[in-house]
């Protein structure tokens, strides 16, 4: 039976929304596993989020001091024969976003079959020299995304498949 993973990143719980959505929390007590690609600004939100399901978070560029000794800046963790980067996507070098998150695991060993990331709000699905990349933008800051959303992970047998899902914009 597949892994159901929900990728998240760049909740901004307090600082964009005072909660996370409804929808979110709906999806994180259906999911196998969370990963949230830093950018909580609490800890308090990851904690919410360990309540439904096991939790896989590094910290982003604007998360609260205890976040940062919490959490690290980039994890590696494998499952279903899959093995996945998450970072934020903010340190490196590297002109972009994306290239920014694949710089992040370029001295791997074994380099991860799925890099996820945030911080640009920007959601992303792609292939990119044989690694998914996976940006689920924000559920609470679409920023110039059409819609908050946030992305499905689901890990089978060695192969990896992502989709993404669009919140409806508060009236």
């Amino acid at each position: 039976m597949p892994t159901r993973v929900l990728v998240l990143s760049d909740t901004h719980v307090p600082g964009r929304a005072r909660a996370l959505p409804p929808a979110v929390l709906e999806a994180a007590a259906r999911a196998d596993l969370i990963v949230h690609a830093g950018d909580l600004v609490r800890l308090e939100v990851y904690e919410e989020l360990a309540l439904l399901a096991p939790v896989v978070a590094v910290h982003g560029n604007v998360d609260d001091p205890e976040v940062y000794r919490r959490l690290p800046a980039r994890a590696v963790f494998e499952r279903d024969g899959v093995r996945v980067g998450v970072t934020h996507g903010h340190l490196g070098r590297a002109a972009t976003t994306p290239a920014r998150a694949l710089e992040a695991f370029a001295g791997e060993d074994v380099p991860p079959a799925v890099v996820v990331f945030g911080h640009s709000h920007q959601p992303l699905i792609q292939r990119q020299d044989g690694v998914l990349l996976v940006n689920p933008g924000s559920p609470t800051d679409p920023r110039q995304a059409p819609a908050p959303t946030y992305a499905w992970l689901e890990l089978d047998g060695g192969e990896a498949r992502a989709r993404l899902v669009e919140l409806s914009r508060r009236p």
